[in-house]
Formats: structure tokens, sequence, C-alpha cells
């Protein structure tokens, strides 16, 4: 029996897969076609609801049904136009696992989802917010540190642990954020992790359907290069985003500007604005994603990029992972019988 096993058999069960290794769910990246290759390797799959109309979202979600053997989460933005037609759509389907993902779900999504028989879980970017959905009813938390790509909290991962992890020591926890290699996976499993979620090491995968140029900029491009978009004016909240600078987080900026100035003379609503906001990540990550323009298109990715150097096949890269957090077990193991 691997040391693993050992170790991570609650998160095994809690996700009814061989490795509680999950693949974030990443729009216009995670769809079925990845969702059925990281489910083939034995991991957890998680399919991007984005912003994609709902009958699109509802063919991805049947295919998943039809192809794949093992469970696998839907990712729904809450924050996204589209949000309630998904909830209800996922809520209809065959689904066993919902992330809410973008903002933080009503305990109303949660417990009615639950009722259907959904396993939910939820991201946690600080304590009170992880107090908060656990007292909501949600049944897992991912605690993802602002190392993550994409949408982001403002706390690191290393502070999440202390304040999350250790904390609610009794409560199903997947870590994610800035996570790239098996060793880590290790000591996080140990520190009483259920899972660990990895999301830029699965772009850089030759299953996962990225644009080429897309795949290149990760891999070329260094951890301080996935920089953290800032917020200019609280008048108009905005989720952080952290991606690898180019043309289009400086026309982010610009963007704020404009809607500011139009706040100011009262041209738009505050909704309004954050959905614009919205509209330009969703359709900038499509423009990088989808047609390879990686000057002008948004290169969500996570700081993890500065510990990835080539492109594999999947079922290697989930293996160099197993692997190296097995070594790093039996390391420790022949330490500690040192010490007796």
């Amino acid at each position: 029996m691997r040391l693993l096993d050992k170790i991570w058999q609650q998160g095994r069960d809690f996700l009814g897969v061989d490795y509680p290794i999950m693949c974030g769910g990443m729009t216009w990246i995670s769809d079925h076609r990845l969702a059925k290759a990281v489910s083939d390797c034995g991991a957890f799959p998680v399919l991007a609801a984005g912003n994609m109309p709902p009958e699109e979202l509802e063919r991805e979600i049947d295919q998943c049904v039809e192809t794949l053997r093992k469970p696998f989460a839907v990712n729904l933005i809450t924050i996204a136009p589209n949000y309630r037609a998904h909830f209800e759509l996922v809520l209809s389907k065959a689904v066993r696992h919902v992330i809410f993902a973008g903002s933080f779900p009503r305990k109303i999504d949660i417990q009615q989802m639950k009722k259907n028989g959904k396993k939910t879980l939820s991201f946690a970017s600080e304590r009170t917010i992880a107090s908060r959905q656990i007292d909501y009813g949600v049944d897992a938390l991912i605690v993802e540190g602002s190392e993550a790509g994409g949408h982001i909290g403002y706390v690191s991962l290393i502070i999440l642990l202390q304040q999350v992890l250790f904390e609610f020591r009794d409560f199903p926890i997947f870590v994610a954020g800035g996570l790239a290699d098996g060793r880590l996976m290790a000591y996080l499993l140990l520190m009483g992790a259920y899972g660990c979620q990895f999301g830029s090491l699965f772009v850089c995968s030759e299953e996962c359907n990225a644009h080429p140029k897309f795949k290149e900029a990760f891999i070329r491009a260094r951890a301080r290069q996935a920089m953290a978009t800032p917020q200019y004016d609280s008048r108009l909240p905005v989720v952080a985003v952290r991606a690898i600078k180019n043309q289009a987080t400086d026309e982010f900026g610009k963007l704020q500007i404009k809607l500011l100035q139009q706040l100011e003379k009262g041209e738009i609503s505050r909704e309004r604005a954050q959905y614009e906001v919205e509209k330009f990540w969703v359709g900038s990550l499509r423009k990088a994603v989808v047609e390879g323009d990686v000057d002008f298109g948004s290169l969500m990715a996570g700081q993890s990029i500065g510990l990835i150097n080539e492109i594999k096949p999947l079922k290697e890269i989930i293996a160099q992972l197993i692997t190296d957090a097995e070594s790093e077990l039996h390391r420790l193991h022949s330490v500690f019988k040192g010490l007796q």
C-alpha cells in the first residue's frame, strides 16, 4: 500500500475518484474533452460554466454524463450574467458535485443544491468567509491563495493554511493556488487537506484544448509576470484577476478609468459598470485561449507558471505528481525513523 493511500482516503471518498487531484474550472479551457481526459487518469475533473449560453452548457454537461465513468463537478460563476440559468440547469442534471466560484453563494443556493442530492463546494479566500460558508451548510471548502490565476482573493495560501486549514480541522478542505509540485501536495495532505486543485499545470497538458500560443506563453513566463489587477476606486468594486502582463492588462486599466468617469457623470449604473468589467474578461480570455491572441487576449495564469517548463500528456503530469508526493512521504518517514 502507498503511503498516500493512508492520508488521502477521505478526499477520494468525498470526490468519488482514485486520486483527490482536482483540475480547476477554467473558462474556455475546462470543457468536456479535458474533463474526460482528467477522469480517465483517475483524477477529478471540473467543467467550467463561465458565462456560456445555457444551451451550450447543457451540451457540455450531457457529454460529461454520457462519457465519464466517475463523478465530476460543474463550476458555477455566481457573478456571471447567466448564473441563474446555469444554476437551474445544473439543478436538473445528474451532476454530483457543484462548485460555486467568482464570489460567494447564498445560503439558499447551497441548500437547494444539497436538497437535490448534490455535494457543494465553495472557495474560501479568508477565515470569516470560510466560517460563513460552513454555517450556510456547504459540504466542503476550497482554500485558494492569491497565487492562483483568474479571479482571486487577496490573501496568500501560506496565510490561509494557518487561518482556515488549521482552524477547521474536522471539515473537508481542498487546497489550491500556486500548486504544481507533488512534493508540496504531500505536505498539504499531511496538514489535513482532503486534496489539491491544479490549474495552470493542467493548461500545459497535451489534452488541453487551449491555443498552442496560449500554452507557449505559460511555458515562457516567469512567476513574477503573473500579476494581479488593481482596483482603482471603491466606487467600482472589481474582483482581482491574476494574469500574465500584456496589452490586455493595460486595456483593463483604461477600461476602469473610462467606467469611473461614466459613473461620475451619471452615465452608467454601478451594476452596469461591473457587468462591463466581467464582459471584458470573458471576451479577452476567449481571444487568448481560443484565438491565440496572446497580446490583446487575457492570459489568466497562476504564479505556478514559474514551475512549469514543458507541455506533457496528462497521464505523465498526474503520474509525476503522485510519484513525487509518494517519494517525499518516504523521505519524511525515514527522517522520523532516524529521530526515534
